[in-house]
C-alpha cells in the first residue's frame, strides 16, 4: 500500500498541493529542518526569491537524499517566505521540484527568516518503506 493523497469532495482542489496525506503504517518518517537559500558556505544566494527558492529546494532535496528519500517521497511541506515578497516568483522557481501528486502544503508570510537576508524557509516531512520492505 502507499501513500493516499486525499482532496475531499466539497474542498478547493489544486494541482499545487494536496489537502491531506495518508501514510500507511510501516513507513519510516524523515524530518528536514527549514532549507534556505544558502550556499555551501552558508552565503544566501541572490539576489531575488527565484533563486532563493530554487536553491532552498536543492538543498532540501540534498537533506533527504542524504536521509534516504526523495522529494517524491515528501508528504508535507512548510513554506515561509519573507512579507512583501512575491509569491508567484517563488512558486515558479519552486514548481519544477513539486512531485504528483502533489503533497500536503502549508504557505505563509512572515516578517522576517531567523538567515539574514533569506526570502524563504522550506522544511519538508518525507515518509518512505524500510530498505528491504
Amino acid at each position: 500500500m502507499s501513500n493516499t493523497y486525499l482532496n475531499p469532495e466539497g474542498m478547493h482542489a489544486s494541482p499545487a498541493f494536496s489537502q491531506a496525506v495518508r501514510v500507511p503504517a510501516g513507513y519510516d518518517t524523515i524530518y528536514v529542518g527549514g532549507q534556505n537559500g544558502v550556499g555551501p558556505d552558508g552565503t544566501v544566494v541572490g539576489p531575488g526569491i527565484a533563486e532563493q527558492s530554487k536553491r532552498a529546494m536543492e538543498n532540501l532535496q540534498a537533506s533527504l537524499k542524504a536521509a534516504g528519500a526523495e522529494l517524491s517521497d515528501v508528504v508535507k511541506w512548510t513554506i515561509l517566505i519573507a512579507d512583501g515578497v512575491s509569491l508567484e516568483e517563488g512558486f515558479a522557481a519552486v514548481g519544477p521540484f513539486i512531485p504528483q501528486p502533489p503533497p500536503a502544503i502549508t504557505g505563509a508570510f512572515v516578517v522576517s527568516l531567523a538567515v539574514p537576508g533569506a526570502l524563504v524557509e522550506i522544511e519538508a516531512i518525507a515518509a518512505v518503506k524500510p530498505a528491504g520492505d
